[in-house]
């Protein structure tokens, strides 16, 4: 449900008390001609550099995305827990031994500020290779239909 908090709250007292609800702020979704352009440049990229999209996807997050550093008891593996996330290294802590993790955001969890930056980096990388892009208005105005969805 998407609603203002008095819209929610009157939702929520006649639903049943013994289930469990989530509340997020609602967040407006990215143009789907943003995000087409973001995974059609990932893609021509990847092939002139001879990686898969995926890995390319994972760099570009490592280079222009956003993280945050997560400490988590060693023995535990977190490929269930972290989709994009790189080892930054470990320590002993109170004779426990942790293994501190850099974890990226996923494009789809970006706001239109970080996703803006996603892309500027990735059009950037592009030029370097002398892969087309299209002109920079362009690009601002695909960013700025996202905004306005």
């Amino acid at each position: 449900m998407i609603g203002t908090i008095e819209q929610i709250i009157k939702y929520l007292f006649n639903q049943d008390r013994n289930k469990k609800y989530e509340v997020k702020e609602y967040k407006k979704k990215r143009s789907l001609n943003a995000n087409n352009y973001f995974w059609e440049l990932t893609t021509e990229l990847a092939n002139v550099m001879r990686m898969n999209k995926e890995e390319m996807y994972f760099r570009l997050l490592q280079k222009y995305g956003q993280s945050e550093m997560v400490s988590v008891v060693a023995n535990i593996d977190v490929k269930p827990y972290f989709k994009y996330y790189s080892e930054a290294g470990e320590s002993i802590l109170n004779g426990k031994t942790f293994k501190h993790y850099k974890v990226y955001k996923g494009s789809s969890e970006m706001d239109s500020k970080e996703m803006s930056i996603l892309i500027d980096g990735l059009v950037s990388e592009c030029e370097l290779q002398n892969i087309p892009t299209r002109p920079r208005e362009e690009i601002k105005s695909l960013l700025e239909s996202w905004n306005n969805k």
